[in-house]
């Protein structure tokens, strides 16, 4: 027994002296394929990712003298040369002052073009050479499978351009905006996603963009394998109009939903959209749909709406996301309920009134 084991040591320590006597071995000649792929995407993508600071002006307690206060830190993306740049929502939300560095150092101050809270997005702008301003390639989030590999790149707890790599861990979720209104068909992923590196990409094995890292679910606040990420289709539909109209576009059936909306439905055992009003120059007006009324026993209740386009309505979310579907001037069918009866309309979408 003591020889084999002296002939298995002679062995290895020759084999050790072969590989020392040897010529240096090039460690970065040996990838495997996805080791490849991870670092031809960081490569692709990590120019078109930056770093965005934060802060306010805030009121001295004791000089009452305004001063700049640091906000916070985020990641964007490059969306085009012209220098429009796609983050998220909360990293810009209601900042004096925005900064943006690029992967070569260089900073710039950008100024706000289009918010859109109900999705978490922000398009901001700087003024920078187009050779510094490379835009990221999009992919299409449809294509996404649960299982698929995704890498993250960002700039965690202030630490710049960091990868990390995960998969898709589920598809269809559903989270809370800043405006407590649904994000739906948002992407799971368990790459590792911390503050910081909300606005950043969420990319495919090709290096092209498919969600915009948003959130994670964490109870300590660290990064516990599940983050979310807005698909980047719903990005491509409101990106352009943010930029062109500074806000989203989505049109409306002219009427006015009742204020605390869940305390009437809950108190009422309704479910539906209960029309508060209805505009007196409306074309709902003129098809005959009615708000609430006041006789002498009390308040009156008018339409409930129930279904828009096909698509059942539950409550204001449901509205909304199925007038997001629609544009100006679509005409959709309208299911009301009202007095135990059933009604239906033909509605032109408008756009919003002007405040």
């Amino acid at each position: 027994m003591k020889s084999i084991k002296n002939s298995w040591l002679g062995l290895a320590l020759l084999a050790i002296s072969a590989v020392t006597n040897a010529q240096a071995v090039d460690y970065r000649a040996f990838k495997t394929n996805d080791e490849e792929n991870n670092i031809e995407i960081f490569k692709l993508a990590s120019p078109s990712v930056v770093n965005i600071t934060n802060s306010r002006f805030v009121r001295s307690y004791y000089s009452l003298n305004p001063q700049e206060v640091p906000q916070g830190s985020g990641t964007g993306i490059i969306w085009s040369d012209e220098g429009y740049i796609v983050t998220n929502y909360h990293v810009v939300q209601e900042a004096n002052r925005v900064e943006v560095t690029l992967q070569d150092g260089s900073t710039y101050f950008a100024s706000a073009v289009g918010l859109e809270p109900g999705k978490d997005l922000a398009v901001i702008k700087i003024d920078a050479p187009k050779d510094k301003l490379i835009p990221i390639n999009l992919g299409d989030s449809s294509l996404l499978e649960v299982g698929r590999k995704v890498i993250a790149i960002g700039n965690p707890f202030g630490l710049d351009t960091t990868m990390t790599v995960g998969v898709v861990s589920a598809l269809g979720r559903e989270i809370d905006s800043v405006t407590r209104r649904k994000i739906r068909d948002v992407i799971q992923t368990d790459a590792a996603i911390n503050p910081g590196n909300s606005g950043g990409p969420l990319l495919n094995s090709l290096g092209q963009l498919v969600g915009v890292n948003t959130a994670i679910y964490s109870p300590s606040g660290g990064s516990s394998g599940i983050g979310f990420a807005i698909p980047v289709n719903t990005v491509k539909s409101i990106v352009p109009e943010l930029i062109t109209y500074g806000k989203v576009q989505t049109p409306i059936l002219d009427i006015a939903p009742i204020p605390q909306a869940d305390y009437y439905r809950q108190l009422w055992g309704i479910d539906g959209v209960i029309v508060f009003d209805v505009f007196e120059d409306s074309i709902p007006a003129q098809l005959g749909m009615r708000g609430l009324t006041r006789n002498r026993r009390g308040i009156v209740l008018g339409d409930v709406i129930v279904a828009v386009g096909g698509m059942q309505i539950s409550d204001e979310d449901d509205l909304v996301t199925v007038m997001e579907l629609h544009k100006a001037g679509d005409v959709v069918n309208v299911v009301t309920r009202r007095d135990n009866q059933t009604l239906e309309y033909e509605i032109e979408l408008q756009l919003p009134r002007n405040p």
